[in-house]
């Protein structure tokens, strides 16, 4: 029996008594223990005036936490030329980092690697169509980085298919993915709302 909760109330008694013989330094009565005690606030115990040199009566302060910083917000970038109007947009910095960090989900995930380029496209249609239906938000398509280091086919066309116009009520944006998420070969891609 460790703590203080487990103890029936002869065990308390015991303690009290126990407790009271002993000598107190710090303070000037003995803290006893009776069943029913609630804990004791360290600060309404009387404190003796003869403390060792370098310590107060008073408890030490301690430091408030500081409120955080106010987020920096930056400039939406330009809306690129080659994508017409109402074009899914580049994903907003803090909506890109959020899902890098995993604090907002990637909820579904395709994986275009060994599919022909218009295999890849309707998968890629098929899948992002179905998670909008399913009332997905952000999901990672991964494109692979292409084959001797150049940029493959299917990542040098996927831009094209997000922004084409049968994907413009499906998609909203798309950036990216960080590193452990793949890199150049991947991208997070943000749904609209069905």
């Amino acid at each position: 029996m460790s703590r203080r909760d487990d103890l029936s109330p002869d065990d308390r008694r015991i303690w009290a008594r126990v407790t009271g013989s002993v000598k107190e330094k710090v303070a000037k009565k003995a803290l006893r223990v009776t069943p029913g005690m609630a804990e004791v606030d360290p600060q309404t115990v009387p404190v003796s005036k003869g403390l060792p040199k370098g310590m107060s009566k008073t408890p030490p302060k301690v430091a408030r936490p500081r409120p955080a910083a106010l987020p920096v917000f930056a400039e939406p970038a330009p809306a690129s030329p080659s994508r017409g109007r109402g074009a899914p947009e580049e994903l907003e910095p803090r909506r890109k980092r959020r899902l890098s960090r995993e604090r907002d989900p990637i909820e579904a995930k395709i994986d275009l690697h060994g599919y022909g380029r218009f295999q890849a496209q309707d998968a890629l249609t098929a899948f992002l169509m179905g998670a909008q239906a399913r009332g997905y938000r952000s999901v990672l398509v991964v494109t692979g980085q292409g084959r001797r280091g150049g940029t493959g086919v299917i990542r040098a066309s996927v831009h094209e298919w997000l922004a084409a116009p049968g994907l413009r009520t499906v998609v909203s944006g798309f950036a990216p993915a960080a590193r452990h998420h793949g890199g150049d070969g991947a991208l997070y891609v943000t749904l609209r709302r069905s």
